[in-house]
């Protein structure tokens, strides 16, 4: 088994209100900034022993599937490295 570290980040999808993001880009407008959109995420990282890089990412993802993420309303990508 080998040690690795799965980055989940989880986002709402396009076109799903997303108060958070619309507060922080008014907010940075206001100071001056441009920007054409905003979005906010949640990144979850998970140390975890698997015996490959797929074996992580697979098992980061079901973790995603069934409670980080909600696959009605949200995206996400995984990312893994060896630790």
């Amino acid at each position: 088994m080998t040690a690795y570290t799965a980055t989940v980040t989880v986002r709402l999808k396009r076109g799903v209100l997303d108060p958070e993001a619309e507060t922080t880009k008014g907010a940075l407008e206001r100071l001056g900034f441009e920007l054409e959109d905003l979005r906010s995420a949640d990144r979850f990282e998970i140390d975890l022993e698997a015996d490959s890089a797929d074996g992580a990412r697979d098992r980061a993802g079901e973790m995603a599937e069934r409670l980080l993420a909600n696959p009605t309303i949200h995206d996400y990508d995984v990312e893994v490295d060896e630790r």
